[in-house]
């Protein structure tokens, strides 16, 4: 499996590119912001191996993880933007899941970027939890942790590699305290959707290093609370 690691400028938002090798088809997980958008990046690293881009897979709808979608599906051939119905939403109403302050920050990128409002893929695909689709060729498990946001998804590629978006980082989890947010969901989810999984799991989250189940369970201390 092929896995290329994109940091967006912005938040330092973890972009993954993932396909099951070199000139194949390939999705893109969580394209970020970048000013005017982050598709530039994006598409060297889609040059550099030869893939096609067919489907994004967002976990959940905050800005710093969908910000690029648009402008990357207008500038492929064909793309599905993947996101749980909870945070469809926010696709088109980012503000619904910000604080005062970053509110302000998305007046101020609108304006650097010559945006004026803010669109949703042509094809966009509701995703439930549970549900499995299977695009470039790889296996990919959708599951429903909600915590940080009421539409936060986590994906599982191939039974390899676990896509945490904001519900589990190397040492730490998503925040809870931003509107949709809930501690008690975050906790739930922690407890029924991330202690089960296979310890050598590896976990490519949102923000920071990749890590593993096992060591995360061994270390973060909101998982060893749990057991």
């Amino acid at each position: 499996m092929l896995v290329e690691n994109l940091v967006a400028p912005f938040f330092a938002t973890n972009c993954w590119v993932i396909a099951t090798g070199k000139g194949s088809e390939c999705i893109v997980v969580d394209p970020g912001i970048a000013i005017p958008d982050f598709t530039f990046e994006i598409n060297e690293a889609l040059a550099k191996y030869k893939l096609k881009p067919v489907a994004a897979l967002l976990t959940h709808g905050h800005l710093d993880h969908t910000f690029s979608v648009y402008p990357l599906s207008k500038s492929a051939e064909s793309m599905v933007a993947y996101i749980h119905s909870e945070d469809r939403v926010l696709l088109k109403k980012p503000e619904l899941a910000m604080s005062a302050e970053s509110n302000q920050m998305v007046s101020m990128l609108m304006g650097e970027s010559g945006i004026t409002a803010f669109n949703e893929p042509a094809d966009v695909q509701e995703l439930k939890s549970g549900q499995e689709i299977s695009v470039a060729g790889l296996s990919i498990t959708a599951i429903h942790a909600p915590g940080h946001t009421r539409g936060s998804m986590m994906f599982m590629v191939n039974s390899e590699v676990l896509l945490s978006g904001d519900v589990l980082f190397a040492g730490s989890i998503g925040r809870t305290d931003l509107p949709t947010g809930s501690m008690v969901e975050m906790t739930k989810t922690l407890k029924e959707k991330v202690m089960p999984l296979p310890g050598g799991l590896r976990v490519l989250p949102g923000h920071g290093p990749e890590t593993t189940i096992e060591k995360e369970r061994a270390s973060n201390p909101y998982l060893r609370e749990l057991r």
